[in-house]
């Protein structure tokens, strides 16, 4: 078996690609500043926001927020897994990639996933001859024909047969008690009962399981790789329940995949979008009628990584569900977990069909063509559909109807990211209650502390409350993050000095007048670095991972990065871990380093990562890329730190104070008469 493709080779591989060629040659570059444009190939635009820069070697889009580098963009463009992609482009530059031994423990892991997938792939097979097999499929087939399905569409989704029976794959695959247990951990066998309900006795040598699926029609799972991972399984009789699904195995998480993905991808070159349905045969008959973008969710309601991943392959995402409570509810759900990803070139659109029709029923009466005019015509808008949902049964002509809608909505909408689109929701809110955006701004604000209010007064019962996450150019807006030149980030004429979204505000000095001083005669060159009019930097945690992004060599300055990655702020901890990266690797550049943080384990750094490494740490107030010195900065921003860290150890020295005033040491006294006096 293969091995593990050492790190150096990696990082010399990237060290000595150019990605500009090996971009250009799949999608035609425009030299734009110093860096080169196009139109995004993963997602569909008119206006160029895909940027790649020979300087970072990397690549990023401010529409979809696709990046990478050039084995990530052999990944996503040709559709290739990370050896393949690494064997591509070392080839390219006539390199032979060499292989490490595993440790045995990674062997063993390793081994038992290839075997799963390889008894999956060969469960696929049975299932399909069965389907071929006459004997036993006269009923399944002309399941089928009813439903409308040629022989061509069965075929590409790969649907088969378990017959009816107890042990047909048993007999097939699991001959012995070891291979019954390998079905088993795949999710394809059961172990029996006794007759407690508890797991019956082994006994050497002999099976103690059935099959999973019997006398069902067989839809196999597949990942964006193509391999089979588990199946969906649509009963022929009266056995319940009507849909079955496989449970999660160690190559299958239901709520990470979705179903019809790959075979979207194959029919598509480039995914207009993509239409959520909520089962197997909904995706299958789309797909017989032309519509070859349809998708589902594995029997689990479609959450923030199904957004993700379908975001990750189109600009646009239709849910189309049935009318009925349980479709509404479905939506509801859905919208949810799509506001949080709501940035610049993105679209969410909902369609609720006629209670008593589902996308299967209504597109063999209607046809592919009429239905793909349904989405266009009454697919709805996410503002639309989210006023329009919350404001059932409420009158907002009346004052309590006007709160009603705002307590229901504002928190919704706080969940959309800083930009464009999330002011012009709240506007549109705004509108329709009358409320000014200040005053809904100041609900969300009570309803978060009312709930912070609630998990401290009960820890043990409610979960703390999340705190909202900080500005930051990884939240796009329509207008701020699509630059006229991708050497510089502009932003929107915000009038006068006001900061681009996810740069801080500069104020006009640090007070310090509500602490206690450190001292008189405190050097000079410890305060913080006053901020220049007209000039925006992002916020000091995260200033701190731009620059390293942009200037790796700056790590060499701090000696010790647990005292980051050992931090309770996010960010703190990145900027921990990316420090230890270069502190035991010092020589990396942008390029190498950037390669090794997209395996970090925190799918929100991952995403921030790139949004960071493109936008310049410090713009001006027409979002120009201003100069600075990384040294400079990079200190200041330490500083930053440590001063609010002071501030909130002064504080909570001075509640505890306040709180013990009976008990106090004479300097104690001291410290709260002057900090008193300060007050006054």
């Amino acid at each position: 078996m293969a091995g593990k493709i050492p790190q150096y080779f990696i990082d010399d591989l990237l060290a000595r690609a150019d990605i500009v060629p090996v971009v250009d040659s799949r999608v035609k570059l425009r030299k734009t500043g110093k860096n080169y444009s196009a139109c995004c190939p993963f997602h569909d635009e008119k206006t160029p926001s895909f940027t790649v820069s020979p300087d970072k070697q990397f690549y990023y889009c401010f529409g979809c927020g696709a990046s990478g580098n050039a084995v990530g963009f052999l990944m996503e463009y040709d559709r290739l897994p990370f050896p393949e992609a690494v064997e591509k482009l070392a080839a390219s530059l006539s390199l032979e990639v060499p292989r490490e031994q595993l440790a045995p423990a990674q062997i063993k892991r390793q081994q038992e996933s290839q075997s799963l997938y390889q008894l999956t792939e060969k469960a696929a097979e049975f299932y399909r001859e069965k389907l071929r097999d006459h004997k036993v499929s006269a009923r399944a087939i002309t399941y089928l024909k009813n439903r409308g399905l040629s022989g061509a569409v069965a075929k590409e989704f790969g649907i088969g047969l378990a017959p009816p029976g107890w042990d047909n794959l048993l007999n097939h695959l699991g001959t012995s008690s070891e291979k019954a247990e390998q079905l088993e951990l795949a999710g394809l066998a059961i172990r029996r009962q006794d007759s407690d309900g508890n797991p019956g006795k082994a006994e050497p040598g002999k099976r103690h399981h059935y099959d999973r699926f019997r006398n069902r029609i067989m839809f196999p799972i597949r990942d964006q790789r193509g391999r089979t991972i588990a199946f969906g399984g649509r009963v022929l009789g009266d056995d319940k329940p009507k849909y079955l699904n496989s449970p999660e195995t160690p190559i299958f998480h239901k709520g990470r995949e979705l179903y019809g993905l790959w075979e979207a991808r194959q029919a598509n070159r480039e995914l207009k979008r993509l239409i959520v349905v909520e089962g197997y045969m909904d995706v299958v008959a789309l797909a017989q009628y032309g519509i070859r973008c349809a998708v589902a969710t594995l029997g689990t309601a479609c959450g923030e990584d199904h957004i993700q991943l379908a975001f990750r392959h189109t600009g646009e995402i239709v849910f189309c569900f049935d009318g009925d409570q349980a479709g509404r509810t479905a939506a509801r759900r859905a919208l949810e977990a799509g506001l949080p990803h709501m940035q610049d070139g993105r679209s969410l659109r909902f369609l609720l069909l006629p209670e008593g029709e589902d996308p299967d029923t209504l597109v063999r009466q209607i046809g592919g063509e009429r239905f793909d005019q349904l989405i266009d015509e009454q697919g709805r808008p996410l503002e639309d559909f989210l006023f329009d949902l919350l404001g059932e049964g409420i009158n907002i002509q009346t004052m309590d109807g006007r709160a009603r809608l705002s307590k229901a909505a504002a928190p919704l909408l706080d969940l959309l990211p800083a930009g464009v689109y999330r002011q012009l929701m709240f506007q549109q809110l705004a509108r329709r209650t009358g409320l000014e955006q200040d005053m809904l701004e100041e609900i969300i604000a009570a309803e978060k502390a009312r709930t912070a209010k609630l998990a401290q007064q009960a820890p043990s019962a409610a979960a703390p409350a999340k705190a909202p996450p900080k500005p930051t150019s990884a939240q796009p807006s329509a207008e701020g993050e699509r630059p006229q030149q991708p050497h510089t980030t502009e932003y929107p004429d915000m009038g006068g000095d006001a900061p681009p979204p996810g740069y801080d505000e500069p104020p006009p000095d640090y007070d310090l007048a509500d602490l206690p001083p450190q001292g008189e005669d405190e050097p000079a060159a410890q305060q913080p670095a006053r901020r220049h009019s007209g000039q925006y930097r992002l916020p000091a945690e995260r200033m701190l991972i731009a620059l390293l992004l942009h200037h790796p060599q700056l790590a060499q300055l701090i000696a010790d990065p647990a005292r980051f990655r050992n931090s309770n702020d996010a960010d703190l901890q990145l900027f921990g871990e990316i420090l230890q990266v270069l502190h035991k690797n010092p020589g990396l550049n942008s390029n190498q380093l950037f390669g090794r943080l997209l395996n970090l384990e925190s799918k929100e750094a991952r995403e921030l990562l790139p949004h960071l490494a493109m936008s310049h740490p410090i713009v001006g107030s027409a979002g120009q890329a201003l100069e600075y010195d990384p040294e400079t900065e990079f200190n200041d921003c330490l500083r930053t730190l440590e001063t609010a860290a002071e501030k909130q150890r002064k504080r909570g020295l001075l509640d505890q104070l306040k709180s013990n005033g009976n008990q106090l040491s004479p300097e104690q006294l001291a410290l709260l008469a002057q900090f008193r006096r300060k007050q006054d």
